[in-house]
């Protein structure tokens, strides 16, 4: 089986998030998806489960953090182009989110910058040239 990952994430309000992550470049597998959870896909490799704060809760016995107070995560997403990484900040921003939660960063070969989405989680868009990287480090 090939490699996957799943990030599940507690939200406040399930359609509110399903139209933001559309917004940022997700689709919604109606195959994962009912009233309490969606599963949005990325990339073939990446999915989010969205999950109503109540549904959250009976998979974990411990207390659920508020991402608008606490980071316990970032989430970084490789983008094609410096290009892709802005238009992916700024769809965030216009769709509820919160972008650069901190100042975005350029190292030539890499760029990110960083948005919250409607219920705090914060997410790291970024694009990195390799060959460009390699070829400082000679």
């Amino acid at each position: 089986m090939q490699k996957l990952i799943f990030v599940n994430l507690p939200v406040t309000d399930l359609s509110r998030a399903v139209r933001f992550y559309e917004a940022i470049g997700c689709t919604r597998n109606e195959e994962f998806s009912n009233d309490q959870s969606a599963q949005m896909v990325w990339s073939d490799t990446i999915f989010f489960q969205l999950l109503t704060r109540d549904y959250f809760a009976t998979f974990t016995s411990r207390p659920l953090a508020n991402p608008a107070d606490a980071v316990g995560v970032l989430i970084a997403l490789s983008h094609a182009s410096r290009d892709d990484v802005d238009a992916t900040t700024n769809a965030a921003a216009s769709a509820g989110g919160q972008a650069d939660v901190r100042e975005p960063q350029d190292y030539g070969f890499m760029y990110s910058r960083a948005f919250a989405d409607p219920d705090g989680h914060t997410f790291e868009p970024m694009w990195m040239d390799m060959s460009a990287m390699q070829a400082s480090e000679q």
